[in-house]
């Protein structure tokens, strides 16, 4: 019996930033939360107690997503907390920059082992898990709109970005026929909470609307594609960037 019917997101990553916004939205929509965590168990349980404040059930599980005997294990032992996931949303990543000539091969497989291998195997044991139960479930994976655009130091991250934008294409087309949705979104900068002396923070001025992503404009993206209102979205990609790739030029200096 399911705990009072509810649908059971999984969001891997979600004990800060964008995945923390959505957890926590999705919470707030009546989803039962499952929140994948590596580095802090105390940070993920405060999500659950945050989640749980919404009156949905919310659990922690431990899995570090370069890791396929880990992804594994936590797919065990969610399968003793909840008898099905409805939707997966891929949030886990890492995005550190590094310039090509500097980059290392440790640099590659770290990159590479969570921002995509982790995410196409975590896609695959939910996607066996939702043909097993029948369920019509909805796979939700994190790209980039570095997939449209170049930035610097960006070598190993965008072509792992670009591939899931790919595998969201090709596995879709697959898991279509077994009635399970799945689709991509591409945020922007988004203002994770950095220091407003951070480097980085200077990049709004440039971009078409002035000023970065909230967290939960990116939750809503993601709330969106997992509802019924994206039924007939397959393979796509929604990217939320605030028109960051839109522009010739670096600033919309044509504009009075």
């Amino acid at each position: 019996m399911r705990f009072m019917n509810r649908r059971v997101a999984l969001i891997t990553g979600a004990t800060k930033g964008i995945g923390r916004q959505i957890a926590l939205s999705m919470a707030k929509e009546g989803y039962d939360i499952i929140v994948n965590y590596h580095s802090s168990e105390k940070a993920a349980e405060e999500v659950c107690t945050a989640a749980r404040a919404c009156g949905v059930r919310a659990e922690a599980v431990y899995a570090d997503m370069g890791k396929v005997a880990d992804i594994r294990r936590m797919f065990e032992e969610i399968d003793k907390l909840f008898p099905q996931i409805d939707v997966l949303v891929n949030n886990a990543g890492i995005s550190s920059e590094v310039y090509f000539l500097d980059a290392t091969e440790e640099d590659f497989d770290n990159m590479t082992a969570i921002d995509w291998k982790g995410l196409y195997f975590c896609s695959q044991f939910a996607a066996k898990r939702m043909i097993e139960k029948k369920v019509r479930g909805v796979i939700i994976n994190m790209a980039s709109n570095q997939v449209d655009g170049c930035w610097p130091r960006a070598t190993i991250y965008a072509p792992t970005k670009a591939a899931v934008a790919k595998f969201t294409k090709n596995a879709g087309m697959e898991l279509v026929l077994h009635g399970i949705r799945m689709v991509a979104i591409a945020p922007g900068y988004t203002d994770v909470g950095w220091d407003p002396d951070d480097i980085r923070m200077e990049a709004a001025a440039r971009l078409p609307m002035r000023r970065f992503a909230g967290t939960e404009e990116i939750a809503q993206g993601v709330i969106y594609l997992a509802s019924e209102k994206a039924d007939y979205m397959v393979g796509s990609m929604l990217t939320i960037d605030g028109g960051a790739t839109l522009p010739v030029v670096a600033a919309n200096d044509f504009v009075d």
